[in-house]
């Protein structure tokens, strides 16, 4: 399997290396090797990235790629607005098994259409303006990584590692994914994760109103909260309430207070001994059944495993 390495000028040098030490390992182990990797750049030849570091690069136009990466960095949402590579994405990307993208990669793939109606993650400073530049991509800034078909999409920086992790599963089963992480010294499955402990404090929205409305959620978490009363709490209207939301943190009332929630209980399945039914009353879920889908959609774990691993 060719798996080829996406960057340009200004990209994120771990970016790069976390996930491509991560295919190394199999490519040096098995054999025969399962993997071909190579990093490529629009023109080919050298390639600077945002620290200084250089890597040696193959033009992409022609590549024939199992898997592409798009890597990220600060360069990746000029490299986006080249119109030659974004065509050129578009082309390898139709005559290639998996599509992937680590950190602000992610504008590179969503520019040449390939995220529209899919579920899409990055990291989660880049959140909010990926959603607001391609509305038609549903954006879950909590993830460190997912997968919508042959989508796969990651969050910033070491997420790529937890993407090339998944990856190496898909291909080459758990035992290899396992052997990956340990030469590597990370945890095979990350349940936790930049922003799924602190996008919604962090992707604060730039509106007085809507701040105060998820300080309002947050105080009242165990009580009921439909969309109504987080609208009325600020003295707005139920759809420009949620038009505003939606818009600024690209997030419904709904999954909002959802994911508030979540990661709310996600401590104090880490940290307490509480059974899980109390810990999804105490923070507002209907039963530890709608906590359960909550933790997997959001963490890729129910709160078992969860609590398991923190153990």
């Amino acid at each position: 399997m060719h798996i080829g390495f996406l960057v340009f000028p200004g990209f994120n040098i771990l970016d790069l290396a976390g996930p491509f030490a991560a295919f190394d390992i199999p490519r040096r182990e098995v054999r025969p090797s399962p993997y071909r990797l190579t990093v490529f750049s629009e023109a080919g030849g050298v390639v600077e990235s945002a620290g200084g570091v250089s890597v040696n690069t193959e033009p992409i136009a022609k590549a024939q790629l199992d898997t592409f990466i798009a890597i990220g960095g600060m360069g990746a949402i000029e490299a986006s607005k080249c119109t030659r590579l974004i065509e050129v994405v578009r082309r390898v990307a139709k005559r290639t098994r998996r599509v992937s993208s680590v950190c602000s990669g992610a504008f590179i793939l969503a520019e040449a259409g390939l995220l529209e109606g899919k579920r899409a993650t990055t990291h989660w400073e880049y959140a909010t303006r990926l959603q607001q530049g391609f509305p038609g991509v549903r954006v879950e800034c909590d993830q460190i990584y997912l997968r919508d078909g042959n989508l796969w999409t990651s969050g910033g920086v070491t997420a790529g590692i937890d993407l090339a992790l998944a990856l190496i599963e898909n291909d080459l089963g758990s035992g290899m994914a396992q052997r990956a992480a340990r030469v590597l010294v990370v945890y095979h499955r990350r349940v936790g994760g930049q922003s799924q402990f602190s996008a919604m404090l962090d992707m604060q929205p730039e509106t007085d109103r809507l701040r105060r409305a998820l300080d309002f959620a947050r105080q009242h978490l165990h009580e009921p909260l439909p969309v109504e009363r987080l609208a009325d709490s600020v003295h707005v209207g139920v759809r420009q309430f949620s038009r505003l939301l939606k818009r600024e943190t690209g997030e419904t009332p709904a999954r909002a207070v959802e994911r508030l929630r979540a990661e709310v209980a996600h401590t104090r399945v880490s940290d307490s001994t509480e059974s899980i039914e109390v810990i999804a009353r105490k923070v507002g879920f209907e039963s530890a059944e709608r906590m359960r889908r909550a933790f997997i959609r959001l963490y890729g774990q129910p709160p078992q495993a969860v609590r398991r691993i923190s153990r």
